[in-house]
């Protein structure tokens, strides 16, 4: 499929051949919503944690009569029935993460690129550069090309004017070639990739 080339400033730069495997299938949203899934579960923290009854500091001692007390036989105030014992069964510290294969990971990646080439929402500018880290300069650049909300994804390395420029625009973000990840390209309106990032994209996928 071809797709015309834009620059910065919203001047024509010719076209694009861009791969029918990677930008022209038909998405499927269970594998996308399974690769979201795996993206926010491996980097949830897990760090929540109750103590236990082991881990309360209180006494062991049997603090009644075994009987002729009319109340029930309790042999520990550690227990989680009485205010200050430790809790049953409460979260502990671990990891959320679970296996996703390889391929369904790859997969998922080029039915997002092809997701938003369908939807219309694909633009591919020929660089990401700036000639200084202004934010004006680039809020201007972006409204010519009617962007308010998008993911930027450059080549193997950004463009440091470009990065620093773009840091205090709320909703966009921006990111190298070799980290484009579903979640990220998803959670956008619109996606911007260069000429270098296509072609890091399309060796990667071939």
């Amino acid at each position: 499929m071809k797709i015309k080339v834009t620059t910065l400033g919203a001047k024509a730069a010719g076209e694009l051949e861009l791969a029918d495997d990677i930008f022209g299938l038909e998405p499927r949203k269970d594998i996308l919503h399974r690769m979201v899934r795996y993206q926010l579960a491996k980097r949830q923290a897990g760090t929540h944690k109750t103590k236990g009854r082991s881990e309360i500091s209180r006494t062991g001692k049997r603090f009644g009569n075994q009987k002729g007390g009319g109340t029930a036989r309790h042999g520990s105030r550690r227990s989680n029935i009485f205010i200050g014992g430790g809790r049953a069964f409460g979260p502990v510290v671990r990891s959320h993460a679970h296996d996703l294969q390889k391929k369904v990971r790859r997969l998922a990646i080029k039915h997002a690129l092809s997701a938003k080439a369908s939807a219309k929402e694909l633009i591919i500018v020929d660089e990401a550069k700036m000639a200084s880290p202004k934010t004006k300069d680039l809020r201007d650049s972006l409204a010519k090309l009617g962007i308010e909300n998008a993911l930027v994804v450059g080549g193997a390395e950004l463009d440091k004017n470009f990065s620093l420029a773009a840091r205090n625009i709320p909703n966009v973000d921006v990111l190298p070639s070799v980290g484009i990840n579903v979640y990220d390209v998803l959670r956008r309106h619109t996606l911007v990739l260069t000429k270098d990032a296509v072609a890091d994209l399309e060796a990667r996928f071939k």
